[in-house]
């Protein structure tokens, strides 16, 4: 190779090599999708359109939520995994689409391992147990003691067959040898609308989907899956309090990119996000629908996260022998 020759060949590489770098400076010049694996109506499409808000004032492009529902948040990602890794089609992650199913489907058309690159996690909330007012209950050992009493007739509706409703419907039979029934939906708002015309008895899902609810006196909580009890709801007491620590527990909502997006772009999310959850707007939003603001250190630190999740919920899928249907 002569002189000339290898220099043109050696500023070829390096303008390649910039070209990432300019992209991702000028990142984002479109608008940009923002999907979520869930319907309108639940914790994971309220929290991903308090997303999509802050994140189009934080890029100035704007951020539109697309909902691809079905399948415990299956669809949404196997959606997101297939798509161009050029920041402009990201997930609306959490626990059920990036831990859960993988330990509860026996196969999915995607690998959450590979196939999704984290940015980070933006908040994590507990759950709420909430029943028809009706049933008259105050409390787990009401609900207990009623399906004791009527074995197998208590409606229990979950978000899908493998989500975090499910395993946490598990857990309260597994600790408790009650016989309670589980109905499954696609979403949290269906579930919702049937627990409240009266098909369904109650349910255990993300604080944000049933606290307007309970908040309006049509749903009664009978108990909250944190370590203390919630400010907006301070008459509620923890699984703790009421003798089952086994159930204390939560869920949490992060931002994940398809596998291969420039690292350029990973970084620039992740300041825009951290950057978002330090907001007091957003913070106040986010606690208004009784979830704790979280943004991770990086991008590797969510990854680490998600793995120690991974392990630990490896552990109660197991034991409880919770597969998706």
């Amino acid at each position: 190779m002569d002189r000339r020759t290898f220099h043109k060949a050696l500023g070829g590489f390096a303008l390649g090599a910039a070209a990432p770098l300019a992209f991702a400076q000028d990142y984002p010049v479109r608008p940009i999708r923002l999907v979520v694996g869930y319907p309108p109506g639940g914790a994971n499409d309220i929290i991903a359109r308090l997303m999509a808000q802050h994140l189009s004032e934080e890029l100035g492009q704007q951020v539109v939520v697309d909902n691809r529902a079905g399948a415990n948040g299956v669809i949404g990602s196997d959606a997101v995994a297939k798509a161009a890794p050029d920041g402009y089609t990201l997930l609306a992650a959490g626990m059920t689409p990036m831990v859960l199913n993988r330990l509860t489907y026996k196969k999915l058309p995607y690998n959450a391992a590979s196939d999704f690159v984290g940015i980070s996690e933006v908040a994590s909330s507990p759950m709420l147990f909430a029943v028809r007012p009706d049933l008259k209950l105050r409390s787990l050992d009401d609900l207990v003691k009623l399906a004791r009493d009527k074995p197998g007739k208590i409606n229990f509706a979950t978000v899908g067959s493998g989500g975090s409703t499910r395993v946490v419907f598990e857990l309260l039979k597994q600790s408790t040898g009650v016989d309670l029934r589980y109905v499954p939906y696609k979403g949290a708002g269906a579930a919702i609308t049937d627990i409240l015309g009266g098909i369904a008895d109650g349910m255990a899902v993300d604080f944000a989907a049933l606290y307007p609810f309970v908040k309006e006196g049509k749903l009664t909580a009978l108990a909250i899956t944190s370590d203390t009890r919630s400010p907006l709801l301070p008459d509620v007491r923890t699984v703790a309090e009421q003798g089952h620590p086994e159930l204390t527990c939560g869920n949490w909502y992060a931002l994940s990119a398809p596998a291969k997006t420039p690292q350029p772009i990973v970084d620039k999310l992740h300041a825009a996000v951290a950057k978002m959850v330090q907001s007091p707007e957003m913070k106040k939003q986010l606690l208004a629908q009784g979830c704790e603001p979280k943004a991770s250190a990086s991008p590797q630190a969510f990854n680490q996260f998600a793995a120690a999740e991974l392990a630990r919920w490896g552990k109660v899928i197991k034991t409880a022998g919770i597969e998706a249907e």
